[in-house]
């Protein structure tokens, strides 16, 4: 009977050292800096100039690593004859925003960010494109029209799918894109804001036109960090 409780003993001994713990999910806690909540700029979490910055997003794991995320408010100048407007090959009109996005690795380990756009958004944002023209963004083009993206229409005219980017981020290091929103003129007006937010390593887009549309959150890829 002993030798019998002692073999079952250590069966289930051997059965547990044997099995992989299971992969524990990072967990991300968000500090929030609004950049245009009640007409005043809140405290940055960086040294950036922030006239241009709508949103900020800082996010911190369990583990310590940190990313930063700021979004900016739209623009849209362009050539004087176009007015922001955009016409494809079936005469089709549209008016477009630019927007650029910044995202700051604060740790020591390279992370990999991932953007793919749906071709199709989802409702009531569906009439709604986003592209990711090729032009780079940096610090010195936000003063810029069109935060210095050239060449729109010739872009859009032949690159009419480039709808997600690639990039890996050294430790300490950042990436700033544009992103481009079409839109079809007959939608109503409103007050257009996006931004990119973080769930634990996926990334989703919120897009809102207020008081026209409610805004929606898409799915759009991931930030991953490399062993």
């Amino acid at each position: 009977m002993r030798l019998l409780t002692f073999i079952t003993l250590m069966t289930i001994c051997l059965t547990a050292i044997g099995q992989a713990s299971p992969t524990k999910k990072e967990r991300w806690a968000r500090v929030d800096s609004l950049f245009t909540k009640d007409g005043e700029k809140q405290k940055g979490q960086t040294n950036y100039p922030y006239a241009h910055i709508d949103t900020e997003f800082k996010y911190s794991s369990s583990t310590g690593k940190g990313v930063i995320i700021q979004n900016s408010v739209p623009r849209a100048g362009g050539d004087a004859d176009e007015k922001c407007r955009y016409t494809d090959s079936t005469g089709r009109k549209y008016r477009y925003a630019v927007f650029w996005t910044r995202v700051i690795n604060e740790t020591t380990t390279p992370l990999e960010l991932a953007i793919n756009f749906p071709a199709i958004l989802p409702p009531p944002y569906a009439h709604v494109k986003l592209f990711v023209p090729a032009d780079t963004m940096t610090i010195d083009k936000e003063s810029l029209y069109n935060y210095g993206v050239t060449g729109l229409k010739s872009y859009l005219d032949t690159d009419f799918t480039k709808t997600s980017l690639k990039k890996t981020i050294a430790p300490k290091g950042e990436c700033l894109f544009h992103i481009v929103l079409l839109s079809p003129l007959y939608h109503e007006g409103g007050t257009l804001r996006t931004r990119f937010i973080l769930k634990e390593q996926d990334l989703f887009y919120r897009i809102s036109i207020l008081p026209s549309f409610d805004p929606v959150l898409i799915s759009c890829g991931k930030i991953d960090f490399k062993k």
